[in-house]
């Protein structure tokens, strides 16, 4: 995401690939300006410190629920067989109601646990733009089968921190398409308002 007024951006959720986010950024005449972390998975955060002490810029987020992920991200890595990364500690935990800023551009932070215990979702309310991690995605939403997940907290979440933010608004999740609350209140067939009468 770019300031347009100061071409300084955001970087969510750098979970590798950095010389494609770097292109990108350059592409946009951009210069990084701080990293939002979501979540604390490693297909999420594991490029986040290398980025950080490449640019001199600060990692923001998640909840510190998150911090056990983070911490093990070595063993996941290994695990999973994907590219190894350190372990690290975010510049800042983030909690409900937060607000950040890069640029001339502010953040909300809503804290939505399921997915992961110190989920969070960030929303810019000029844009009316969610970018929502893996808490929901275009019909389906995130996995609660890992350690600390749990979806009945989730489907709470989506409830409680998304849908009150209004039908009109876009979401960028971490996998997959782009959609709308509202599209999804009607259609997805994990949080439809229909599904809950």
């Amino acid at each position: 995401m770019v300031c347009e007024e100061t071409r300084k951006a955001a970087v969510f959720d750098p979970g590798g690939d950095i010389e494609k986010i770097e292109a990108a950024i350059e592409g946009l005449g951009a210069t990084l300006d701080v990293i939002y972390l979501t979540h604390g998975h490693m297909d999420h955060c594991a490029a986040a410190d290398v980025m950080r002490q490449k640019y001199g810029v600060k990692i923001i987020g998640p909840q510190k629920e998150d911090a056990f992920w983070i911490d093990k991200l070595p063993d996941w890595c290994k695990m999973t067989g994907f590219p190894h990364a350190d372990a690290f500690v975010p510049d800042q935990w983030l909690n409900d109601e937060d607000s950040v800023t890069f640029g001339h551009q502010t953040l909300a932070v809503k804290f939505c646990p399921g997915h992961t215990p110190g989920h969070v979702v960030f929303f810019h309310e000029q844009a009316r733009l969610a970018i929502v991690g893996d808490v929901l995605f275009q019909g389906s939403i995130g996995r609660t089968d890992f350690p600390k997940g749990d979806f009945d907290t989730l489907i709470n979440s989506i409830q409680t921190k998304l849908w009150p933010l209004g039908d009109d608004v876009s979401f960028i999740p971490g996998h997959g398409p782009t959609s709308t609350f509202g599209h999804e209140r009607e259609t997805n067939p994990f949080v439809a308002d229909t599904r809950f009468g």
